[in-house]
């Protein structure tokens, strides 16, 4: 994963367990992180964003959850398999995407306009 991907404002209210959550997230749902590539370690992570390995984490730990990585001793921590895509997108989850999406967008420093312009631009 290329180190510059993720960023964190550490001036933003968003904790930032949940910037890196919300950017390693929306890179998986994107394809941008492919099913069984390498994640930094927490502690690389950590020192590459000058954090504290805790916080690093926790956003894996919640990523795990959400079952979109794996961690493994040995093989590292990795992009899980994604489920296959319902037919019908469910409000929720569409919400879920939108939010997190909002959150690393506004942790990069982008406004609501900026935000909009992007998706728009991805929708094209």
């Amino acid at each position: 994963m290329n180190a510059l991907a993720v960023r964190v404002d550490t001036t933003s209210p968003v904790p930032p367990y949940e910037q890196i959550r919300a950017q390693l997230a929306a890179l998986i749902a994107t394809g941008r992180l492919t099913e069984d590539e390498r994640l930094p370690t927490v502690r690389q992570l950590a020192t590459d964003l000058g954090l504290a390995p805790g916080t690093v984490a926790r956003a894996y730990r919640e990523l795990e959850t959400a079952k979109l990585i794996r961690t493994r001793r040995g093989a590292g921590t990795r992009v899980a398999a994604l489920p296959p895509a319902p037919k019908h997108p469910d409000p929720a989850q569409l919400a879920t995407l939108a939010g997190d999406f909002t959150a690393a967008a506004r942790a990069l420093g982008a406004d609501a306009e900026a935000i909009l312009t992007a998706v728009r631009k991805a929708l094209d």
